[in-house]
Parts: structure tokens; C-alpha cells; sequence
């Protein structure tokens, strides 16, 4: 047999082909480099609110158990940045009283995601150095910081605020329509929830009733309909002389409110839905960030010789067992 015709006839080997595939893909991860290419990341600074409220247990976990709106919160930053493409950046702060407190300034998230999980596990309504909840001033100078850093805002709040507002309303927006771009996620269920107590030690006793709490701000002018309360005096008693009455012992996700200052900050609104919603609100409103990547396609043409060659070594096993495999000519 003259030596084309054995070559020939060992290239219609399906066995030796196979091999030979898997020689040419073993030759080509050994030289391939990763190759570059950019896609989207964000910069993103994200304020939870930590305030009272914010303890209600209104969501309910995997297991069917009830959890609060401050530990929902957490599940769904930790899913966030998990689901964010590396050289994304994340900052973290909390909100109580009427100010946002930086935790820490923006960190990458793929190399920096065990110190960001542990600062979120680590969150707690302990933490809150005042009682009161102005959730505009809040979100007013949680933009300001991020604008200060460079970054968009992730703002998660139930919206009660506590004191409430009074007649007049909350105070205006002073900065730019849109500066910054972003969310306010309301946290909690549209029906009225209990809010726990808690003693000086942090142990739960009870839930807050409706004269441990300000029903009504009285300060500054009285609202509308003040004239025809009981005990109206225009000078004496402008608010009427019986002591005010609600609902504010009880909370809820204050969506029209926060749909509100949405509407004057530029900011989007967003239920939080539950641990794994906050995805692709984010994606609809934060600024496009180019961030370098790269595709390395070796681990790609490795398993494929791997496969060529498990082909090869079980073709006389198929053949053995009457399954059709390729024959030589």
C-alpha cells in the first residue's frame, strides 16, 4: 500500500480524527490569551434605613417564616451586588434621624464581595443613634453624598415618617432634578403592621400603641380643617383641644410618598418585592458604567479536547456494545 492511500486511510479513522481535534484544541489553549472587551458596571452608594419601622415583619423568608423589612433589605443588597459584573462598585450607609452615615466609600464589588456581605450581615437597628425618622432630610443628604462620591443611590426606606409632617409638609428639594440617578425602594406590605418595642436591653416586649407615639406634628401652622375640631381657640388652641388621633403606631410602605419624592429628587421608585427584586430596577436607572473585562476562552477549548478525547476511548466500547460508530474504509 503506497503511502497516500495509508494516509487516506487513516484520516477516515473516526478515532483518529477525534484525536487529532482534541491535539489541535490542546495546541490552541496552550497559546489563546484572554481577550478584552468592556461591558456595563454601576458605582452605587446603597442607605438602609435602620429606624423602628423598619423592624416590622411584614415579608415572609424562604421557609415561610415572617422577617423584617430591615433583614429583607439586607437579602436583597447581598443578591444585588452578588449578580453585579466585576469592576461594578458599591458603598454602603445607613439612615436614621434625618442624616445617612457612611459605613465606607465605593469598593469593587467582585474582589471586595466578603467585606461587603459581612458589613450587611452585620447591619442592625441597634445601631440607630436617634429615634426619629425625617425620611426626606434623610434621602435629600443621601443624595448630596452621592453625589459628593460619584456614584448613583440605592435609597431603602418604608417612607413613615416619625414624627409625622406637619400641615405644611416636608421640606423642599434644593438640589438638581435628577444629579443623581437611582432608587428609593419602599420596604413593607401595604396593609397596616404592628411595630415591636423593644426594651433598653434590645429584647422584644410588645408592640407600640397609639399613645406611645406622636399622632401629629403641631408645629407650625395648623392644617384646614383645625376650625371645626373641638376646642378650636385661633390663639389658645389652633390644633383643637382634644389630643390627636391615628394610625402612626402601626406602619406601612408609604408608596405614594416615596412615589412623591421620587417625582421631585429624579430618582425612580421601586417596591422592594422581596430578597431578589432589586436586579433590574437597577439596571433601568443607574448611569451605564463602562468597566473592563476580559473572556479567557482556554477553559472553553480544554473541556472540549476533554471531550473529544472521552469520544475517542469510548468508541470500540460503543462499537462492542452494537451502537454505530464510525468504520474505517
Amino acid at each position: 500500500m503506497t503511502l497516500p492511500r495509508l494516509i487516506l486511510r487513516n484520516l477516515s479513522d473516526g478515532r483518529l480524527r477525534l484525536l487529532a481535534g482534541a491535539l489541535v484544541l490542546v495546541a490552541l489553549a496552550l497559546v489563546a490569551r484572554p481577550l478584552p472587551f468592556a461591558r456595563d458596571g454601576v458605582s452605587v452608594l446603597a442607605i438602609v434605613d435602620i429606624t423602628g419601622s423598619m423592624n416590622v415583619r411584614d415579608y415572609v423568608d424562604a421557609d415561610g417564616v415572617p422577617t423584617s423589612r430591615l433583614d429583607t433589605a439586607k437579602v436583597a443588597l447581598r443578591d444585588l451586588v452578588a449578580g453585579l459584573p466585576c469592576g461594578s462598585r458599591f458603598a454602603l450607609g445607613l439612615f436614621t434621624e434625618r442624616r445617612p452615615f457612611l459605613l465606607f466609600t465605593p469598593i469593587e464589588t467582585c474582589a471586595g464581595f466578603a467585606p461587603i456581605d459581612g458589613a450587611l450581615a452585620g447591619i442592625d437597628w441597634r445601631m440607630a443613634w436617634e429615634g426619629d425618622s425625617r425620611i426626606s432630610a434623610g434621602l435629600f443628604r443621601s443624595i448630596a453624598m452621592a453625589g459628593e462620591l460619584g456614584t448613583d443611590l440605592v435609597f431603602i426606606t418604608d417612607g413613615q415618617e416619625a414624627p409625622p409632617l406637619p400641615s405644611r409638609g416636608g421640606p423642599a428639594f434644593e438640589g438638581r432634578l435628577g444629579g443623581v440617578r437611582g432608587l428609593i425602594v419602599g420596604a413593607g406590605a401595604p396593609g397596616l403592621s404592628p411595630i415591636p418595642r423593644y426594651d433598653d436591653r434590645g429584647r422584644e416586649t410588645g408592640f407600640y400603641g397609639a399613645g406611645d407615639v406622636q399622632q401629629e406634628n403641631r408645629f407650625g401652622p395648623p392644617p384646614a380643617d383645625a376650625a371645626q375640631r373641638e376646642g378650636y381657640n385661633p390663639r389658645n388652641a389652633p390644633f383643637g383641644a382634644a389630643a390627636a388621633s391615628g394610625t402612626e403606631h402601626l406602619s406601612s410602605v408609604r408608596e405614594s410618598y416615596l412615589r412623591t419624592l421620587a417625582g421631585e429628587t429624579g430618582l425612580v421608585y421601586a417596591p422592594l418585592d422581596g430578597p431578589h427584586g432589586l436586579s433590574a430596577p437597577l439596571r433601568g436607572a443607574a448611569t451605564p458604567r463602562p468597566v473592563p473585562g476580559r473572556l479567557d476562552p482556554r477553559p472553553v477549548l480544554g473541556a472540549a479536547a476533554l471531550l473529544l478525547l472521552l469520544a475517542a476511548f469510548l468508541t470500540p466500547l460503543l462499537r462492542a456494545r452494537g451502537f454505530p460508530t464510525w468504520k474505517k474504509a
